[in-house]
């Protein structure tokens, strides 16, 4: 996937003006045609846990793997290539397509870049974990929109063995969903409510150690204290959520599925100054 390769590591405006390579019109029209297709979240080992509960849940037939690149991602390139593989060996009587790679730098920048210092006056924390996660999971709404509207599985969930973290708090994944209703777009997170890391295990049936064997990010861990506490307040999540990050994100996608790449600091800007 030496293209796939490029394009992580370029991270172009790759939302709706994909290049043909990656999605042909020919492509396009395969897709559309398929009954049992759901686009896919590729990142650690609950991404594929979570399809693979999606498919006993729903039966489908047709996999379509997505990854969504933030700019604030080390590592190695092949472990997402090997997360594929990985998926594929699991579910071999599934379908699993070739991966598509898209992102949008200006979009990341816009949620969880440019405006800090007003976000923190203003909802009283800074943490980029929460639009990040609402990034990556609309940027696959366009993608949906226009391959007839499957479903897109992600790997959230509440709770993993006790820890929080505030990006997967219920009140940010209800948002994360309701976003994705809003554009006609079943987001389902099949695992949502699996707590425990070993149930996590059992479902892949194979060895994948948490937070390991794929990328990481620059910015893990930046809402926790130096003792481990998170100062960060769900009340405080859902405001930031309702008042910014959603309307804001739902402006871009709007755009986007109108067939226009959108001023995303704009839009951000608009929405602050509400």
């Amino acid at each position: 996937m030496p293209r796939l390769k490029e394009l992580f590591l370029n991270k172009p405006e790759c939302v709706i003006d994909l290049p043909e390579w990656l999605l042909s019109p020919e492509k396009v029209e395969t897709y559309r045609a398929m009954s049992g297709l759901a686009i896919v979240e590729i990142a650690g080992r609950d991404s594929v846990a979570a399809v693979v509960k999606g498919v006993e849940a729903e039966g489908f037939t047709d996999l379509l793997p997505t990854y969504v690149y933030t700019g604030t991602e080390h590592g190695q390139w092949e472990s997402v290539e090997k997360a594929v593989d990985r998926l594929a060996s699991r579910l071999p009587e599934v379908r699993v397509h070739n991966m598509m790679v898209l992102g949008s730098p200006g979009f990341w920048h816009a949620l969880n870049g440019r405006f800090i210092s007003e976000l923190r006056s203003r909802y009283g924390f800074s943490t980029p974990c929460v639009g990040c996660h609402l990034y990556l999971h609309t940027v696959r709404i366009p993608l949906s929109i226009m391959l007839g509207e499957p479903p897109i599985i992600a790997g959230e969930r509440e709770k993993h063995d006790g820890a929080i973290k505030v990006n997967q708090v219920s009140e940010a994944l209800d948002v994360y969903q309701n976003i994705a209703n809003d554009f006609g777009v079943r987001l389902l997170l099949p695992i949502r409510h699996i707590v425990e890391g070993a149930r996590i295990a059992e479902i892949l049936g194979f060895e994948w150690h948490a937070g390991q064997e794929q990328l990481g990010c620059v910015l893990s861990g930046n809402y926790r204290g130096s003792d481990g506490s998170i100062k960060t307040t769900a009340q405080q999540v859902q405001r930031y959520l309702a008042e910014f990050a959603e309307p804001c994100a739902n402006k871009i996608i709007e755009s986007y599925v109108a067939g226009d790449i959108p001023d995303h600091l704009e839009i951000a800007a608009r929405v602050l100054k509400v």
